[in-house]
């Protein structure tokens, strides 16, 4: 049987690097890619003992370490649908998952395995404990690779979603291999590459663009458990390559001794998960000399788009389709000239196979020949470039007009004493909604804010007067979920009924 499987992509670039260090904790202590791989083969060969067979879901809720890595490679070499959790989800999301998901395997965090609902056979990564899947694995024996075909699935990822329950994105063979081979090649992935990788790893974002991509270099990758901006000025040297959320990028620019000496052994700094501002863009450079590469991707369809590593990075756009990817952006269903703004709309290797277990909802995303909707709002210029609007789902309809909230944010991000702002709409006695910004202060307490509302209301003058918020709002902080996206559904329903009062 041919193998098609993502691991027979990864196995022999693993097998040439074996010798060399492969995760590099904290403490400087480096697990090679031998290591890891034999790991894996004997996680692999106790999982099949639990019980598990080709296609059954492995969820992990488990802590960043170099056993979590070993167990995703486990998933993919034994033909399992790997399902990571995030660490932050709490029992009553959990039951969700598991009843959702059926695994037949639950990898918990020991301290939480007890609460874990009735279904899957629970394991942990503790040695020494009772029903460690470390333990497991050294009287295991190790599995060999299961051949896979490209459309098998590989991993499930639950999407958080605006509305309703999350939804299990199912992710395919085609669809890691297609995106980890387009990422290596178009970021000038290279002999000696170190990636600093201060990420999660329960999602896209830490576990495919930055670990796949690494993997199928050979990479070494420096592995600290989460960002902080003290130990990324001390791991920077080390590093060629880091991959960031532009959360990262702001907390290292508000370190007044953060320097372009900090960056010396740097040749690429990469962002995404959350909207880069062109302010924090500029700034960077104007620190570092490091202009910074934003891409735009999503569980759904992995990387999409991505600014060119030679050439042009332009602040606020997302850059050109990945090789074999194609977007357009459409209105009801028809396709728009460039330069208007439309859904966004992608079809390729990269995209998934649709919701599981959700035939409904898989059918309305999807459109004739193949296209997905993203839900995203932008356009494309004339040589092929996309820049976004914000979420279709954001969109704010002010007495029939459109008004596409990152219009309204660049503007007041650019303003001096705004550390960043949320733009949403909500429900308006008279124009249906209205829009509403929500402001954090470079300064400190929203107590006392930098701006008042007639110097806001000036600087906003510069848009369409449907376009201009009708309130401004100071908070201490903007609510973000794990990948620093801003939460602006807890924000509308937070000032839901400022209009109201």
């Amino acid at each position: 049987m041919t193998d098609d499987s993502f691991f027979s992509l990864l196995s022999p670039r693993i097998d040439a690097a074996r010798g060399k260090p492969f995760l590099t904790g904290p403490d400087g202590r480096s697990r090679t890619y031998r290591e890891i791989a034999a790991l894996a083969h004997a996680m692999a060969g106790a999982l099949a003992d639990a019980g598990a067979r080709p296609g059954d879901r492995i969820a992990a809720q488990v802590e960043k370490s170099a056993e979590n890595v070993a167990l995703y490679l486990a998933s993919l070499l034994g033909g399992f649908v790997y399902l990571p959790l995030n660490t932050a989800y709490t029992d009553e999301e959990l039951a969700y998952f598991i009843a959702d998901a059926e695994p037949a395997v639950f990898v918990a965090d020991p301290a939480r395995a007890g609460a874990t609902p009735a279904g899957p056979r629970v394991l942990t990564l503790d040695a020494n404990g009772r029903g460690s899947l470390i333990d497991a694995a050294t009287a295991a024996a190790p599995l060999a690779p299961v051949p896979r075909v490209a459309d098998d699935l590989a991993v499930i990822l639950y999407t958080s979603g605006t509305t309703g329950r999350p939804k299990g994105a199912m992710i395919s063979q085609r669809n890691l291999a297609s995106n980890a081979s387009a990422l290596h090649a178009i970021w000038g992935f290279r002999d000696g590459d170190v990636l600093l990788h201060a990420l999660p790893i329960f999602h896209i974002h830490g576990l495919f663009v930055a670990l796949n991509t690494a993997m199928l270099n050979g990479s070494e990758v420096l592995f600290p458990p989460k960002f902080d901006a003290g130990e990324a000025r001390r791991l920077l040297p080390r590093a060629s390559v880091m991959m960031g959320v532009p959360t990262f990028y702001t907390r290292l620019l508000a370190d007044a001794d953060f320097s372009a000496e900090d960056c010396r052994s740097v040749r690429l700094f990469i962002s995404g998960s959350a909207p880069l501002t062109p302010e924090t863009f500029r700034a960077f450079e104007a620190r570092t000399g490091h202009r910074i590469l934003e891409r735009y991707g999503m569980s759904e369809a992995g990387m999409i788009a991505s600014n060119p590593l030679e050439g042009e990075r332009i602040a606020g756009t997302v850059g050109y389709a990945l090789p074999d990817v194609e977007i357009r952006v459409t209105k009801d269903g028809r396709a728009l000239p460039l330069g208007e703004a439309g859904v966004v709309e992608v079809r390729g290797p990269n995209v998934f196979k649709g919701y599981w277990r959700n035939p409904e909802k898989t059918a309305a995303e999807f459109r004739d020949g193949g296209w997905f909707s993203t839900g995203d709002i932008g356009f494309l210029c004339d040589d092929g470039r996309l820049t976004l609007s914000g979420r279709a789902k954001d969109l704010v309809i002010v007495g029939g007009y459109n008004v596409y909230p990152k219009e309204i944010e660049d503007v007041l991000d650019a303003l001096p004493g705004v550390a960043e702002a949320a733009v949403i709409g909500v429900p308006h006695p008279d124009m249906g909604e209205g829009v509403v910004a929500i402001l954090v202060s470079s300064a400190g307490s929203p107590a006392s804010p930098p701006l008042t509302d007639e110097a806001l209301t000036r600087a906003v003058s510069v848009l369409a007067r449907f376009k201009q918020p009708r309130k401004f709002i100071w908070a201490d902080a903007l609510p973000r979920n794990a990948m620093g996206k801003v939460q602006k559904t807890i924000l509308r329903e937070q000032y839901a009924g400022v209009f109201q009062r």
